[in-house]
Parts: C-alpha cells; structure tokens; sequence
C-alpha cells in the first residue's frame, strides 16, 4: 500500500500526500483501519501516549557553544510558548511537544503553521496544524506547496518534522499504514467481543429434532421462535427430542483470546515500545532488571534515543545557527534515593562534582559559611577520632 497517489493532469508527474487512506481487506465484518479508528485499540493508544508523554516532559535547555565547551543560555519564546488560542490561553511548550510527537509516532509527520519570525529569521510562532487537514504536494521529489484544507502554504510557511523516512521521499512514513492488518485484526476482535456480548450474537450452531421431520416452512417458524427467545434472554423450553449444537464455539473462542493477545504485542513492535511497558502478555518468557534505573535506561537507549536526537535537530532550527537544543533525558532516569545518594556521593569523591551542585540536585541552597564551619569541626573531630584509633593496638588499650 502506497501513502501517494499519482496525479498526471498536466506537466510533470506530481504526487500528493494526504495522510494515511483508509484500509480494509475487503470483507465486510473486517474493521477498517485509519488513524483515528487505530486509537480504539488500547496498545496503540497506550504506545503512542507513552512516547508522547516522556519526550513532551523532558526539560529543553538551550546552549551556546564557546571556547569548545556549551554554556546554557535562555531560551526563546518559541521554546516556551510556541502558541496561543486566546488570549489567557497559551500553549505551553510541553502541550506542543505532546501533540507534535504523537503524530510524528502515528503519522510519520507533524506540521504547524509558521505565524511569526523573530529577529534572526526563526519561527517564533508556531500553530499547530492537525494531521488529517494536510495535504502534501511533492513535485520532482521536492514539496511544491503544502494545502490545509482549501488553503495553499509555501514551503517556508509550515513547519514540518518528519519521522521513519525513505531516501528520496520528502514525508514521513506512517506506522499505523504497515501496522493496519494487525491492527484490523485485533479490531474486528474487539468488534466481535462488543457484538457477543452487548448485542446478543451467536456462534453458527445446529437446532436439531432427533424425532420429527419437518415440512417446508416449519422449520422457519421454529427458528424464528428460538431466536426470538434467546435474543430476549428467555429461556428456550424443549422436550425430550430437540438438540442443540454450537458449531466450533470452543475454537472460536481461542482464536479470539490469541487475536487480541497478538494483536497488542505486534502493535507495541510497530510503534517501537517495549511489550511488558504497556502491560502487555508475554508467554514464556520474562526479561527481569536490578532496578527501574536499568528499565528505563533500556527504553531510553533502544526505544526513544533515536525520536529524541531527531527532535533535537529540529528544535535547534528554531535558535540562532551558533546555538542547539538538548532534550534533558536525565529526567526519565530518575533513580530509587539509595542509588542517587550513591552516585552523588561517587561524583563528588572523584571531583566531577561539588557540594553545592549535589545539593542543588537535590533542590537545596547552597551551604551557608555557618554549615560549612560546623561540618569542618564535625568532620575534623572524626577525622582526629580515625586517627586514634589507628593508631591503638589490637587490644584497644594504648601500650
């Protein structure tokens, strides 16, 4: 499946991208999978909210490299509010990076609206634009224009992040398009779950008389009165030569549990988040970690480190050329307070680290000249006390 479609009115072949189509392998009881039909299935909605989430929260810091070393400076309005819906109604960065990174997971792009420059010619306003109202127009492999809705936007109108790109193809690549069978399927699962159980749906069966045969007609009247009985939750009254028989009931119902136990792993694989992250079952195997440090560590490195770096480079183009952006990824490795007063307490012994920084990590002021006296008498008289102690025999009684 193509996300173009190929446009030859005139001139030299164009191609115009506009989403994700709807897709559907024809049958009629099969779910068809868009973007926003794709949100009914937990496992998508779960991956997507994750990445989202933690990448949205991370601190942005600017910096300015001088002298071969990067020295944080204040960052630009379009870092902090990049817009506003109202007056009294910002959108704080945090709200923009949440959404941009949602579709850049789920489409493959994201786009906003170039409102304002600054001084340097950067954006310093920045609306986003939802994912569904954008139409690309690509000319010669090159955008030509962008269209949202009916209206027409220059390249240097929009902006435009893209995520899982092909060389030669100007536009992201959506997951949720590759994803769709899988993604149908557990759907139609649901479908079915829903039908079973809130609209009183049967598995093919047999009603059979073992004594009588019935003439033409006779067994619609029959069939109709055991519908309307069952489906009305009544109970079905027979006599001693009636049978009823559910056709492959059991195997159904084991095709069903492993369509929706698969279904939520291969989501979780396409949408690049670890299975046992959101919940999902895993038979016969178990992945077990020293601590949440080391878990997270894993997500960071293998699952989120490439969207971070991407996202880091499109950030910085909203600063000057001699500045950068850096996503703070310290805050996903929040460790247990036993492990953070150990490594504290190492930095600080090899000197990477002094005593005002570590309490500032741990949001407290800076030692006072009266602190610092008193930790110089107590540790002096400890210090005096190891000595003398050193200094006595294994006894303890001074010879």
């Amino acid at each position: 499946m193509s996300l173009f479609r190929q446009k030859r009115d005139f001139g030299p072949p164009e191609l115009i991208w506009n989403g994700m189509p709807q897709r559907s392998p024809g049958r009629p009881n099969h779910m068809p999978v868009t973007r926003e039909t794709a949100l009914k299935h937990s496992a998508v909605w779960a991956c997507l909210n994750l990445r989202a989430s933690l990448i949205s929260t991370m601190p942005i810091d600017v910096f300015r490299r001088s002298g071969g070393l990067d020295k944080e400076i204040k960052k630009p309005d379009v870092l902090v509010t990049p817009w506003t819906y109202a007056e009294g109604q910002p959108v704080d960065v945090t709200e923009w990076l949440y959404g941009s990174q949602y579709d850049l997971d789920r489409g493959g792009n994201a786009f906003g609206r170039i409102a304002a420059w600054d001084g340097f010619g950067n954006p310093s306003l920045i609306q986003p634009l939802p994912l569904e109202e954008v139409t690309v127009s690509v000319k010669n492999r090159r955008i030509d224009h962008y269209k949202v809705g009916q209206e027409e936007l220059k390249p240097f109108e929009v902006w435009h992040e893209r995520q899982f790109t092909l060389s030669g193809v100007p536009v992201g690549l959506s997951p949720i398009a590759y994803a769709a069978a899988s993604i149908g399927g557990y759907l139609s699962a649901q479908q079915f779950a829903q039908d079973w159980f809130g609209n009183g749906a049967r598995p093919g069966s047999i009603l059979k008389n073992t004594q009588k045969t019935f003439k033409k007609g006779e067994t619609q009247v029959v069939k109709r009165q055991f519908m309307a009985s069952v489906q009305n939750g009544e109970p079905f009254v027979t006599g001693s030569d009636w049978e009823y028989k559910m056709i492959n009931g059991n195997a159904a119902e084991t095709a069903f549990i492993e369509s929706r136990e698969f279904g939520i792993t291969d989501a979780a694989r396409f949408l690049g988040v670890p299975g046992d992250m959101i919940d999902a079952p895993a038979k016969g195997s178990s992945v077990t970690y020293a601590n949440v440090t080391q878990r997270n560590l894993q997500l960071l490195i293998i699952n989120l480190g490439p969207a971070i770096a991407r996202r880091e480079r499109a950030l910085s183009r909203l600063v000057p050329s001699q500045q950068h952006v850096k996503l703070k990824t310290d805050a996903i490795l929040r460790m247990d307070p036993e492990t953070r007063q150990r490594v504290i307490k190492s930095r600080i012994d090899s000197r990477t680290l002094d005593v005002d920084e570590a309490r500032e990590l741990e949001n407290l002021p800076p030692l006072t000249q009266a602190q610092k006296d008193k930790f110089k008498e107590l540790f002096t008289k400890y210090t005096d006390a190891l000595k003398e102690d050193e200094q006595l025999p294994e006894g303890g009684d001074p010879a």
